[in-house]
């Protein structure tokens, strides 16, 4: 399993920035997918971001000119760049990855890290 640590979340006012990254314990060149995923009591697990082996990207419709997933395969990490948050944006935030398939449903990937908070207040 690919293990998956996230870092850079925290507390920043509305209109503000934070980047998100996911560092990988092996090459993420070969992996499917790689997504970001958020989770609230009241939404659950929902896709913020995606980006598949060929650096395309699916982003939730909340998000969509907002935010920036990319991922370096030289430093095989995984970014999230948030622009202009709002206090709905406010959730603990997942990278996820998968080998095989690349979808915008949290059960269909295998490998998870522990999570960032991200609170906009």
């Amino acid at each position: 399993h690919v293990q998956l640590v996230e870092s850079g979340g925290g507390l920043v006012q509305p209109g503000g920035s934070l980047r998100l990254s996911c560092a990988a314990d092996e090459y993420i060149r070969g992996l499917a997918c790689m997504g970001w995923f958020r989770q609230t009591p009241e939404k659950g697990r929902e896709l913020v971001a995606r980006i598949n082996s060929l650096g395309e990207t699916v982003y939730a419709e909340s998000v969509e000119g907002r935010f920036t997933i990319s991922k370096d395969n030289a430093k095989d990490t995984l970014y999230l760049e948030m622009n202009n948050l709002r206090p709905e944006d406010t959730a603990m935030y997942y990278c996820a990855a998968d080998r095989v398939r690349c979808t915008s449903f949290a059960q269909t990937y295998k490998q998870w890290g522990q999570g960032t908070q991200v609170t906009v207040s």
